[in-house]
């Protein structure tokens, strides 16, 4: 029978609904009844793309003498961390205190008041590796619970006493300037490698939020090396197996093994391929580089593909694991090609063209001769026809084989990120289609994940809130993206929309000083309030709230979201200098703090060469108002009429302007677009 899981929202707890174990989601009945049959709480933290969490779930979860003992000892909780972010927060922040070390899954086990005391991640289903196996840590917490309460109660009251005591304060830090982020690039230039163009370490993620610093620090300051270390990134990002040469877009993470390839972790996720859209669209705004521009348009066009649900939104995630010829689940099987595969596709000539563009060998640079596809060469001209022509019937082909199970929870502050990334490739590329799939995702959100008081829901299936209130990303992320919508299209309830958002911001997720916390002020209270200033794999909430906050304050005028995006810039200042890899969104809004950041309305046509233009303009986080000044829903817009009949630009700081220009080259000049209009 299926248990407590069966009617969530979430895919990954859906993924449980048959396991033996009597799961409980996170809800106060569980906590209740550990406490009635003075038992602990077994938390484990996942989420459904995680391959070592299906690994555990296979090996213990579905297996009946270890269910049967969880279901005696425990009351076993299971939740999905991309659905409760705040949860995984707290508990990820007391594993890695006691143990140095975090991941999913994530196994916690913890009193009946929600008090953790012992903690890990994956475990083996018999020793190994010096790991005990799961049954054995089951024995041996249940043995500590019934023979050593004392000892149990004290080890969790102190880690608890532990986390209470790193509240964080940076009202005093100030204001970053002009040091902080010149130390912030030289530290990122001491950790880079020109040679390779990554970043030091053997697993490499996409440092999609660093890459956006160091283009708008280029564009602030014409710092050479900046731009460097950005394309540098970007290209050994494109050609190497990070992209999905085939299809498009990019995977999770790429592993250098012993022996020197780069081997994915070929889950896809929502939020890299939405900040890397939007910074591959923002390379080509600076370099005009063609591939930039196919990598940008390829990885938007994954997305539509492959994530877009029925309702308009944006699926989170495709697995890693997928059937393979043989009928096993195995990790990367739809990506990975043989030389035997590509010949039945393309035939001989072509074949040999591919393994080579692609660097597909015989004996394979992955798995059972299978080879993972990289650029191997980068050609113009005739080779870039042909390699488009091959990838074309590459793909035909691998659609045909069994897809990867995908995620279709609608998470609110990736759909953010992406309405921000389809929006603004749509207006460079001249591709109003994605365009129009942002505003239909914006639609999506306001429809089901924002009530009468503007407040979110995390999460949404089948058009369908999930009732877990929205955290701080969201409402950084989401208003992001609506006003990148109206500099886009123009229509200002965007902005209006984005205002309702910054305003529960300040009203609840602000501190003394401009501290910033990632949950509520009248959310589910944990052990802990989490507050995490640093960028994981998306921008921190902190860092994106203090983003929007600054561009709406540059469209309206309002001192109230200025002062609060300041407030929340002391974090930078204490941390740019130190750990610029882990505060990039950070870095890349002080930059357009220090800018202005400018204000260009655009008094005219929206879509006419001026708006194109102020679009354009690389000046950091420069914010756009375009259309008819007459009613508008855009403060940037009211009193400044188009001069003598024709389209106008006035371009702004803090609402004192330069002389207006009716000419498209002026315009680019100022905002440091390419005045040729190619870019």
């Amino acid at each position: 029978m299926p248990n407590r899981l069966a009617h969530a929202t979430s895919p990954y707890l859906i993924q449980h609904a048959d396991n033996p174990v009597d799961w409980w989601p996170w809800e106060t009945a569980a906590f209740e009844e550990a406490r009635r049959r003075d038992v602990p709480v077994f938390l484990s933290v996942g989420y459904s793309s995680c391959h070592w969490c299906h690994v555990l779930a296979h090996e213990s979860f579905e297996d009946e003498e270890t269910a049967a003992f969880m279901n005696e000892h425990f009351v076993s909780v299971k939740v999905d961390r991309e659905e409760r972010p705040d949860i995984d927060a707290v508990y990820m922040e007391a594993l890695q205190a006691a143990t140095g070390q975090g991941g999913w899954p994530m196994s916690v086990f913890m009193t009946p008041d929600g008090r953790p005391f012992y903690f890990g991640t994956y475990f083996p289903p018999e020793p190994r590796h010096g790991s005990p196996s799961f049954m054995q840590v089951l024995e041996g917490v249940r043995a500590a619970w019934t023979g050593r309460p004392d000892e149990v109660a004290e080890v969790a009251q102190k880690i608890v006493r532990d986390l209470s005591g790193r509240q964080l304060d940076y009202a005093k830090a100030g204001l970053p300037g002009e040091a902080e982020l010149a130390q912030a690039l030289l530290g990122l230039t001491r950790e880079y490698d020109p040679a390779s163009g990554w970043f030091s370490g053997n697993t490499r993620f996409p440092p999609s939020m660093v890459v956006e610093f160091l283009l708008r620090h280029w564009a602030r300051t014409e710092s050479e090396g900046a731009r460097d270390m950005a394309d540098g990134l970007c290209r050994a990002m494109a050609e190497s197996s990070l992209f999905d040469q085939v299809g498009g877009g990019f995977h999770r993470y790429v592993l250098r093994r012993p022996d020197g390839p780069l081997i994915p972790h070929f889950e896809k996720m929502l939020y890299d391929n939405a900040l890397l859209c939007r910074v591959y669209a923002h390379l080509w705004r600076t370099t005009g580089s063609e591939e930039a521009r196919r990598v940008a348009l390829e990885t938007a066009d994954f997305m539509v593909r492959e994530l877009r649900t029925a309702e308009g939104g944006f699926a989170s995630a495709l697995d890693a694991d997928s059937e393979d010829g043989a009928g096993r689940h195995v990790e990367g099987a739809y990506y990975v090609w043989t030389p035997e595969q590509l010949r039945e596709v393309l035939g001989d000539q072509d074949a040999a063209f591919a393994a080579a563009y692609f660097d597909v060998t015989e004996e394979g640079t992955f798995e059972e001769g299978a080879s993972v596809l990289r650029l191997a060469r980068t050609g113009t001209g005739a080779d870039a026809d042909r390699a488009a022509d091959v990838r074309a019937k590459l793909l035909a082909a691998r659609e045909l084989r069994p897809r990867p199970g995908r995620d279709d929870k609608v998470v609110a502050a990736w759909n953010g990120l992406a309405i921000a990334a389809l929006a603004e490739t749509g207006a460079y590329f001249d591709r109003p289609d994605l365009v129009e799939r942002a505003t239909e995702a914006a639609d999506l959100l306001v429809r089901v994940h924002m009530g009468d008081t503007a407040r979110l829901d995390r999460t949404s299936k089948d058009g369908r809130a999930g009732g877990h209130a929205g955290v701080l990303e969201d409402y950084g992320d989401v208003a992001e993206g609506f006003l990148a919508l109206a500099a886009v299209t123009g229509e200002g309830v965007w902005l209006e929309f984005a205002g309702f958002l910054l305003d529960i911001v300040l009203q609840h997720f602000t501190g003394e000083g401009g501290q910033l916390y990632d949950t509520a002020d009248d959310a589910e209270q944990l052990i802990r309030r989490p507050q995490d200033p640093t960028d994981s794999a998306t921008p921190a909430g902190w860092t994106a709230a203090a983003g929007a906050l600054l561009s709406y304050a540059a469209h309206t005028g309002s001192e109230a979201h200025r002062a609060a995006a300041e407030g929340a810039l002391g974090v930078v200042k204490a941390l740019g200098p130190r750990v610029p890899r882990f505060i990039g969104w950070g870095l890349a809004v002080a930059e357009a703090f220090l800018d202005g950041p400018r204000e260009v309305a655009v008094a005219g046509p929206v879509g006419g060469e001026l708006h194109r233009t102020a679009l354009r303009g690389r000046a950091p986080g420069a914010v756009v108002a375009a259309g008819e000044t007459a009613g508008t829903e855009f403060p940037l817009l009211a009193d400044r009429p188009m001069v003598g009949g024709a389209p106008t630009a006035y371009v702004c700081r803090h609402f004192v302007c330069d002389a207006p220009t009716t000419d498209p080259r002026e315009l680019a000049r100022s905002i440091g677009a390419d005045p040729s209009g190619d870019r």
